[in-house]
């Protein structure tokens, strides 16, 4: 996770096309991005005329516009790690499987069908008859291998770039490590048999087939990606200049295509594929309008000019909702934690130090002041909808006295802790950070411990101040990708050089190799009776973190606006949206 997930990848590009900063995976965008216009204000052009209240906007009934809170970085997901980017590839491409919408469980896509071997190293997908990407060519298990193995050859910047499948699936084909050793990879091969691609694994892991529903892992033109040398990222300094593919030609087989990004305008455009195989697009024009500021969203959307946005604050839900706007709200699939970077304070290496934290924090009361009804304190470092929960877990409730006495005996009575929070930046786990480290620094405080306070812009210092450890304690979060323990736990905890910098302490290896081997149980009961011992570890052996809440973020469109099924996973698809009136 380490590897470019807090650097910046911003870039100038040939063409112009400006690269928003990473952010945290499985989550959105952040407030500003490069080339989106300075924060606080609105974008213009988008062609919108003014509506009454809860009437949205648009030019005509077949356009939908949404406002982004930020720029695309680009258009190859195979590259991205950032929300917007992955909100407007999900228009134009699918992958083998999709996600059933408003839930995480996947179904058929580009692929009708899959089943595994016994051992779960051999998946075999078949392919849909009939299908054609945007430029014409075929959709076919070719396609598919295609794509498969352009991920797996990534080299040098798209190596670095290519994040959700290093994340994912560990090393590239000719990747070595420090020592010049190859870098273990999930993927060993794709061939093509007849009209089935039959992919084959190192190992068994739980995230098939959910991970070939992410964005990264379109299945993209082969043609295309040839003719625009898509594979041509180059690094300049610390940022990333990406071929014409990714700016220019994105070519998928979704339900709509791509037609420009005005960076004048701050927009950009997709137009209607009459040729998707599956329901057509209700509206012929999608239109994702770059407005940074959260305030000038919502004004947009009261003004007609825009017909829905993200992440609306949680405090206007009410009013939006009085105005006749719609605001839909996702099932919680996020955790927000106080992470502790392990190896940094030397106090923190001790449990009992980390056992006062935990008892410190007022979670309870953090949840009922500042997040949206349905939000739930967390025990463990997921939602009780992913597989393998468990409550059966110690449990740290607030105690400021049993906190004091934890520190007296561990000899930190008068323990002083740097603590970071993040600024420029709203998260669906943590709609404020500010006031969430106003809470929880009065909490600590109570319990005798002296805060240092430093914060940092999201993309300007914090992710990667976070991730060099320079932070004892500090702010985090995550949206699940998909449906199993290992997207959140092993993402977190599996590599020891993560940002909890857990390979400094004696259980760090030991809770790596359990995370390794519980993802590689093929049978699904025995790989969650596995996490649900690893949860039961990790609270009263290991405490890396301190898992906060599991919060429902909102998506809001207007009163005339029809078909959106919200998702737990951010995975709106606004094919199904049409427009009234």
């Amino acid at each position: 996770m380490t590897r470019g997930l807090a650097a910046a990848a911003a870039a100038t590009l040939a063409v112009g096309l400006a690269s928003c900063a990473s952010s945290d995976r499985g989550s959105d965008a952040s407030s500003t991005a490069p080339g989106s216009g300075a924060p606080g204000s609105s974008a213009s052009g988008s062609g919108g005329t003014s509506g009454s209240a809860g009437s949205g906007g648009g030019a005509a009934a077949d356009t939908f516009i949404f406002g982004a809170a930020g720029a695309p970085s680009m258009f190859d997901p195979l590259y991205a790690t950032d929300g917007e980017t992955f909100r407007v590839a999900r228009q134009i491409n699918e992958g083998l499987i999709k996600f059933t919408p408003g839930t995480a469980d996947p179904e058929p896509a580009l692929a009708t069908s899959w089943e595994s071997s016994a051992d779960g190293k051999t998946w075999t997908f078949t392919m849909r008859d009939g299908v054609k990407f945007h430029d014409g060519t075929t959709v076919d298990a070719a396609a598919a291998c295609f794509n498969l193995d352009r991920m797996y050859n990534q080299t040098g910047a798209g190596a670095t770039q290519a994040q959700y499948w290093s994340d994912v699936m560990g090393g590239f084909k000719d990747q070595k490590d420090d020592a010049g050793q190859p870098v273990p990879s999930l993927y060993a091969g794709c061939q093509a048999d007849g009209n089935k691609a039959v992919i084959t694994l190192n190992s068994s892991t739980s995230k098939f087939p959910g991970v070939l529903g992410l964005p990264s892992y379109s299945i993209q033109s082969p043609t295309a990606l040839q003719q625009y040398d898509a594979n041509n990222v180059q690094a300049q300094g610390d940022s990333f200049a990406y071929p014409s593919y990714a700016t220019e030609h994105p070519t998928g087989a979704g339900p709509y295509k791509f037609q420009s990004y005005d960076q004048a305008n701050n927009t950009v455009t997709l137009v209607r594929n009459d040729d998707y195989y599956g329901d057509k697009a209700k509206t012929a024009t999608l239109i994702f309008k770059i407005i940074p500021s959260e305030t000038a969203r919502k004004q947009e959307l009261q003004a007609g000019t825009i017909d829905g946005y993200d992440l609306p604050n949680p405090a206007d839900w009410s009013g939006l909702k009085d105005a006749g706007f719609q605001v839909e709200v996702r099932p919680a699939f996020n955790v927000l934690y106080v992470g502790l970077t392990q190896g940094n304070n030397p106090a923190l290496a001790d449990l009992k130090v980390r056992q006062a934290i935990a008892h410190a924090l007022n979670r309870q009361q953090f949840v009922t002041s500042q997040l949206p009804e349905g939000a739930k304190v967390a025990d463990i470092f997921y939602p009780d909808t992913v597989d393998g929960y468990t409550d059966d877990v110690t449990k740290y409730d607030y105690d400021v006295d049993k906190a004091k006495s934890l520190l007296a005996e561990a000899g930190q009575s008068n323990l002083t802790l740097n603590f970071w929070w993040p600024t420029e930046v709203s998260r669906p786990y943590m709609p404020d950070p500010k006031s969430v480290f106003t809470a929880f620094k009065a909490d600590l405080e109570a319990a005798g411990i002296t805060v240092n306070e430093t914060s940092k812009p999201w993309n300007g210092g914090y992710l990667d101040g976070v991730e060099a450890h320079q932070a004892d304690v500090f702010l985090l979060g995550w949206t699940g990708d998909y449906n199993t323990p290992d997207n959140f736990i092993g993402t977190f905890f599996t590599r020891t050089d993560n940002r909890f910098n857990t390979g400094t302490q004696p259980w760090g290896a030991e809770l790596s190799d359990q995370l390794k081997a519980a993802d590689a149980i093929p049978d699904k009961d025995q790989r969650d009776a596995a996490y649900v011992e690893i949860n039961k570890k990790i609270a009263a052996d290991y405490i890396p973190a301190i898992p906060i809440s599991n919060s429902p973020p909102a998506i809001v469109v207007a009163g005339n606006v029809q078909g959106l099924v919200a998702s737990p996973l951010t995975d709106e698809r606004f094919a199904s949206v049409s427009k009234t009136g």
